[in-house]
């Protein structure tokens, strides 16, 4: 029998795309209470969210090149 070899993400890979899906979903709500439930004010504060997830995501990633 043959092993089976997994493909395998790494971690930093797997943070990356959590990062991206979260500001990305944010993206989407915010946009979703800004113009479809015409909340405005919350649609803009989710908004705010978007950099600073990317902003964390960079603050994990530092460093990512020099392992």
């Amino acid at each position: 029998m043959l092993p089976t070899t997994r493909p395998t993400v790494s971690r930093f890979a797997a943070i990356k795309a959590l990062l991206l899906a979260a500001a990305f979903l944010s993206f989407l709500l915010s946009v979703g209470l800004f113009f479809l439930a015409e909340e405005r004010e919350q649609g803009i504060f989710v908004g705010l969210w978007v950099p600073s997830i990317l902003a964390l995501g960079a603050l994990m990633l530092v460093g990512e090149d020099k392992r």
